[in-house]
């Protein structure tokens, strides 16, 4: 890439989806093209490099619907990741869950995914190389990434050459630990180990330690979410009822992907990568 890095905005809305990618100015071809909905665009210099798009962040990413994935490609330009993850909770999956992955790869190939996201586990927390080999045959020949589940396994170093030998373009990862911050001697190790790119992820990167992250590993991709909370559009508010589980975000407060909090993290990478 022109800037050495790349940042991927994981979302679950065409909102938020939208505002990653105005994290950037457009710039347009030389000699104009576009079309009704807009110009062409070459990059978007402080935007969303790559979009992840999943459903159910309070769950930490779930397959998002079609529909969504149908109206966020109208919208956005760059590459859209979709998230294959049939449910929260562990990593160990079912037949009949394996189906549904399965067709739910199919689909978002169907509808224009740019590549898929998902992870497996076996029950004593080592890759299932066997689960891992089937789906990612359904995805070809979309790129695929392999997800946070890979801060649950046993062995990370070996875990990490079992998927660099599936075929797997990127892991995400936070190190296994609770944050990137946390996890940076980790994600150090497994990117000197590998060629693969290795993602910090989650637990939290934000404008107050992605320079410590990025200064303290050889990522040349980091992975966010850059939301902020608002208000809901509702005048009418029933404070004794609830749509989720008491852990659910607030009824009433919309978390969406941030401008401001896009083009402060891009600046930043920026200025060290």
């Amino acid at each position: 890439m022109d800037d050495g890095f790349l940042m991927e905005v994981c979302v679950d809305s065409v909102e938020s989806a939208v505002n990653a990618e105005r994290g950037g100015k457009a710039r347009g071809l030389a000699g104009g093209g576009g079309s009704a909905a807009g110009p062409v665009l070459t990059r978007l210099s402080a935007g969303a490099g790559r979009i992840e798009l999943c459903a159910g962040l309070v769950e930490g990413g779930t397959t998002p619907s079609m529909g969504l994935l149908q109206v966020v490609k109208q919208c956005v330009r760059v590459p859209v990741f979709v998230m294959i993850r049939p449910r929260g909770g562990d990593f160990l999956y079912s037949d009949r869950e394996v189906e549904v992955m399965k067709a739910d790869i199919r689909l978002a190939k169907l509808h224009g995914a740019d590549g898929l996201v998902f992870g497996a586990l076996t029950e004593d927390g080592r890759i299932d190389t066997e689960l891992c080999t089937a789906l990612l045959a359904v995805c070809r020949p979309l790129p695929v990434t392999f997800h946070r589940a890979f801060d649950m396994v046993h062995d990370p170093l070996v875990a990490l050459e079992t998927l660099i030998s599936l075929g797997f373009e990127r892991v995400l990862t936070s190190g296994c630990d609770s944050s990137a911050l946390e996890g940076l001697s980790l994600i150090k190790r497994l990117a000197e180990q590998v060629s693969v790119c290795c993602a910090p992820l989650g637990g939290g990167i934000t404008e107050r330690n992605l320079q410590r992250i990025l200064e303290g590993s050889t990522a040349s991709e980091f992975h966010c979410s850059a939301r902020s909370a608002r208000d809901s559009g509702m005048k009418f508010r029933n404070p004794n009822v609830a749509m989720g589980a008491s852990f659910s975000a607030p009824e009433y407060s919309i978390k969406v992907a941030d401008v401001a909090k896009v083009r402060t993290l891009n600046a930043i990478a920026k200025n060290i990568l």
